[in-house]
């Protein structure tokens, strides 16, 4: 465990050296600058001057928000902190998605439970077809501090993080005929209920409610899309996003990565169900 400890602030150096003199990220910004409310309106609560919002859902209502814009690539994500206790079949979300008949979307998906630890759940649509979930454990408790979850869009990857650590990573294979997002789409964060989220299939304890989940770090560093439906004009290498050096993981990444796959790995599509080659076929699992 120290090991892991050392290579996480690692990362993050690295991680920020390979980003400096290209871009930097505004501190934290109003809410409202980047944001409106999805659904739910009296259940969501602003706090630090409007830097930080609380989601909040109990038995009649669950509440959301997404982004004013559109866009076609970036480095997305926020801080989050996550509802504490038995949050059975609770899920709260964070997410980018299209709004074409065959969508694409880009999911974090955290499962509430009753007892540590939370399931992360990860999922990726790309014209219209899901069904590519993956869930790793959390090595840490979520509710307890606000975490990073991040993904990383460009022309040549998908990668999903926790606190710098890359958890996943889509490549675009598409000579080989596997899709990938290329629609631009908006950033949403939700919470909700679903029986399928509990392994048992309960539904939530109303009177440990309301539960509730809180966002920071609203800046966005993006690409706005244009015309709100295609991305890829936002595949410009003048992008630092877009860069030679985050079109795959590099060594100190891969190590990571494979390390939590093998400590906190839960479930993976690709092993589970019919073959899904070549999609599946990669240095990365998936």
């Amino acid at each position: 465990m120290e090991l892991f400890l050392v290579m996480i602030c690692l990362l993050h150096d690295v991680f920020l050296l390979a980003a400096a003199g290209q871009e930097t990220a505004a501190p934290d910004v109003p809410w409202s600058q980047n944001y409106a409310i999805l659904f739910g309106q009296d259940h969501i609560q602003f706090l630090n001057q409007g830097t930080e919002i609380q989601l909040s859902i109990d038995q009649f209502s669950g509440s959301g928000f997404r982004s004013l814009k559109t866009y076609g690539s970036g480095f997305f994500g926020m801080r989050i902190m996550l509802p504490p206790g038995d949050s059975t079949s609770i899920i709260t979300t964070l997410y980018l998605r299209s709004y074409a008949n065959k969508h694409d979307e880009i999911d974090f998906e955290f499962l509430g439970n009753s007892t540590p630890p939370y399931l992360l759940q990860t999922n990726i649509f790309t014209d219209g077809r899901g069904g590519r979930e993956q869930r790793i454990r959390l090595w840490f408790d979520p509710t307890k501090d606000f975490h990073d979850y991040r993904v990383l869009w460009n022309q040549h990857q998908v990668v999903w993080f926790v606190d710098d650590l890359p958890i996943r990573v889509f490549e675009n294979k598409v000579n080989i005929g596997v899709k990938f997002p290329v629609q631009a789409m908006q950033i949403e964060a939700t919470i909700w209920t679903a029986a399928w989220a509990s392994p048992s299939g309960k539904t939530p304890s109303w009177d440990e409610g309301p539960f509730r989940a809180y966002f920071q770090g609203l800046n966005i560093d993006g690409c706005v899309a244009q015309n709100n439906t295609i991305a890829t004009p936002c595949f410009g290498s003048n992008f630092w996003w877009n860069g030679n050096n985050y079109w795959k993981l590099d060594p100190n990444q891969l190590k990571a990565y494979l390390d939590v796959r093998s400590k906190y790995l839960d479930y993976d599509y690709c092993t589970d169900g019919p073959d899904h080659n070549p999609e599946c076929q990669t240095q990365y699992i998936g």
